[in-house]
């Protein structure tokens, strides 16, 4: 039969991760990301084992693009230094087999676009609608052309066209009650050992090593909606300047940034999960299936799981039907929501809670503090198991 055909719309981390998933296992693959060329600045992001092994599943190794190094220690502190649980990264390769890293997204999403053809890949595209339910479906596209398509992969980002116009009646994304900012620093004298999180009274500071040397650092502070300072560096300095080191030195490197390297988005996840991630031919994944708060770090990592699960429940992309000529894409989607529906929500609904938890203020904050100091700290490790191990390859549906 001639080679099936994906149309993925998105070329964040998990729509490129599905096209390479997808183009690994024999699929002709088009991406269509509306933005007019690939991101050169951006974000950290932290890959959990869960996301490595997934990421090894498809022979990828993001440490070849971005390094390898990983900090000695990760946990959670207040505003004075004093840590409210922490654990060793040793300790951690040593349960989970892989030790967590944290890379600049454009890093990856590079690596990742450079692993597929250079004509899969179509920026300046916007998807405008899918048609379709049966042996085919089309891709709409704002100036052309239509695209015929074997399967869509729904990446098209936490506001995902896609989504609302096949689940209508979605409540859709509400919102955390959380602004959040992000940048990255070079700061190699400092050299900070530990990945940390510090939890103040409504506001957090979050410190991450990335592989390649640099620093990836976030905040949050609970505002309305929309809420926006005329100098993102000035807030911050506001805000955390007075917190324990190295915050103030890292945010003397901040200062020195434009101020459109500091990034501010409102923080939202999706109100209720979708009855399921697929509609005809189409699968959503990611922020586009489950948006989540980034209290867990698990939103790239939850999607590099669905890509890699979707394109392993999917027939090659040059294998004959089955006797009786019933094409196998609709059950493997229905298949991908049965393996991937439970774990996302499951995620998504943890990711709020913790965000709640590393939110409050007041009385409850220090209630808060005490509770989590006397937890030991590996049970702490523990408790993090279904997350970082519960990355599977289901069995082929039927």
């Amino acid at each position: 039969m001639a080679e099936r055909h994906a149309v993925v719309a998105g070329a964040g981390i998990g729509g490129l991760a599905a096209a390479l998933a997808l183009h690994r296992r024999g699929w002709r693959v088009t991406v269509c990301e509306r933005a007019p060329e690939p991101p050169a600045t951006g974000a950290g992001i932290g890959l959990a084992p869960n996301a490595l092994r997934a990421l090894e599943a498809i022979g990828v190794d993001p440490t070849r693009a971005a390094g390898g190094a990983v900090p000695a220690t990760m946990g959670v502190r207040r505003p004075d230094g004093r840590w409210l649980t922490r654990a060793a990264t040793a300790d951690m390769a040593a349960r989970y087999g892989i030790p967590p890293i944290a890379v600049p997204r454009p890093v990856l999403t590079a690596a990742l676009a450079a692993a597929l053809p250079p004509e899969a890949l179509r920026y300046g595209t916007t998807v405008t609608g899918v048609d379709g339910t049966g042996s085919r479906a089309t891709v709409r596209t704002a100036g052309g052309p239509d695209l015929a398509a074997d399967l869509v992969v729904a990446a098209d980002g936490i506001h995902s066209p896609l989504r609302r116009a096949h689940f209508p009646a979605h409540p859709g994304l509400r919102y955390l009650g959380e602004t959040a900012w992000r940048t990255i620093v070079d700061a190699p004298d400092l050299r900070i050992p530990a990945m940390s999180e510090t939890w103040g009274r409504g506001e957090r500071f979050g410190i991450t090593p990335l592989a390649d040397g640099r620093y990836y650092l976030y905040a949050t502070a609970r505002l309305p909606a929309g809420t926006r300072s005329p100098d993102p560096r000035a807030e911050l300095r506001r805000r955390f300047g007075s917190w324990h080191d190295p915050v103030p030195a890292l945010l003397d490197r901040v200062a020195r940034l434009a101020p459109a390297d500091v990034l501010q988005n409102d923080l939202y996840d999706l109100a209720a999960p979708l009855p399921r991630l697929h509609h005809g031919r189409t699968a959503w994944l990611g922020d586009a299936a489950h948006a989540m708060a980034p209290n867990l770090g698990q939103g790239g990592c939850q999607a590099i799981e669905d890509a890699v699960v979707l394109a392993h429940l999917l027939p090659a992309g040059n294998a004959e039907y089955p006797e009786g000529g019933r094409d196998p894409v609709p059950a493997a989607l229905a298949a991908y929501t049965a393996a991937r529906r439970a774990r996302t929500d499951a995620v998504r609904v943890r990711a709020r809670r913790v965000g709640r938890l590393g939110a409050l203020r007041g009385p409850l904050a220090a209630a808060r503090d005490l509770a989590v100091r006397a937890v030991p700290d590996h049970l702490a490790l523990r408790g993090m198991d279904d997350l970082f191990n519960g990355f599977r390859l289901p069995g082929a549906p039927g």
